[in-house]
């Protein structure tokens, strides 16, 4: 019988609830969920890779069905070594879909044997972002609902040793 084994790729700088609530539905409709932490210096992360794959792992220790790795490399070739056979990709908004979209065509044009299946988040955390998280982070907002606790707790420490 095949595995059906899912990547969820993504910098995660940092994880947010939305992305937890789309990791937690993946697990109940594949074997393993991979959580790809793409290392992508070019984005010029806050947290570091393997804080990162840290903060991550805290989130979902003891789910044996949730790994979590980091790659640097393309993300076709990152699916095949791992032997997954579906790319997730989140959608909050219709603003999302073109490119996701685009990612999703060029990615069947690399490996034609790797779907992308698009989840969206539940709705009350389809306004979040990483980006907006870090940003209300860093002016001392309260991010505790938006983000499991452990991530909120790195953020302060992360601002406030600035």
């Amino acid at each position: 019988m095949k595995k059906n084994i899912a990547i969820y790729p993504g910098t995660f700088d940092p994880i947010t609830n939305g992305h937890v609530s789309i990791i937690n539905r993946a697990s109940k409709l594949f074997d393993k969920v991979i959580i790809a932490i793409a290392k992508n210096e070019k984005k010029v992360p806050l947290f570091s890779l393997q804080e990162r794959i840290n903060l991550i792992n805290e989130i979902f220790a003891g789910r044996k069905e949730i790994e979590v790795k980091g790659f640097d490399t393309l993300l076709v070739h990152f699916t095949k070594a791992t032997h997954a056979n579906i790319i997730l990709r989140g959608l909050r908004a219709v603003s999302d879909f073109d490119f996701e979209f685009q990612l999703a065509g060029m990615n069947r044009s690399l490996d034609s044997n790797i779907e992308t299946l698009f989840l969206t988040p539940d709705n009350h955390y389809t306004y979040l972002s990483s980006s907006l998280i870090r940003e209300i982070a860093s002016l001392k907002g309260d991010v505790n609902e938006l983000v499991p606790a452990n991530v909120a707790q790195a953020l302060h420490k992360k601002f406030n040793s600035q």
